[in-house]
């Protein structure tokens, strides 16, 4: 497996297909797409934004990374469902880490839906602390920071 790497505009589409893919479960959960599903890949891609992670020319795991004033956003993880339970997710999140610390950040920031109970539980795990929890675009969102 490579190293995770800056997403490239031609990548948009299947990019799209493995952030939908993943999030897929989500769906009946919340009666509605997770907003991952919806968001502009190519856009991502074009702000420098976006990094995939590749398993035998496939795209296995995605990340949408924001600098904010004070930390760095993780905007967006996910894991193609036949690459789940082996170690995409950690690998995304090590290198996420680092990317915080090589861009000079000392906070890595994430939230989730509060009813993404795996990610919640997930998250917690992987060293972050539950900040606080509220309410945005309709969506119950519960937010994490992790010293990087």
């Amino acid at each position: 497996m490579s190293e995770p790497r800056l997403a490239r505009p031609e990548e948009a589409p299947a990019l799209r297909a493995l952030v939908r893919a993943a999030y897929a479960i989500y769906v009946p959960r919340l009666g509605r797409e997770p907003a991952p599903m919806l968001d502009d890949y190519a856009a991502r891609i074009a702000a420098g934004q976006a990094y995939v992670l590749e398993q035998d020319g496939a795209l296995v795991g995605a990340l949408i990374l924001e600098n904010e004033p004070d930390g760095l956003m993780l905007y967006n993880i996910a894991v193609s469902p036949a690459a789940q339970g082996q170690g995409v997710g950690r690998r995304l999140i090590a290198f996420t880490e680092a990317e915080a610390r090589r861009r000079g950040y000392a906070v890595l920031r994430l939230y989730t839906n509060e009813l993404m109970v795996e990610n919640v539980a997930m998250y917690g795990h992987l060293g972050f602390t539950e900040t606080h929890r509220g309410s945005e675009a309709g969506h119950r969102r519960v937010y994490f920071e992790k010293r990087a």
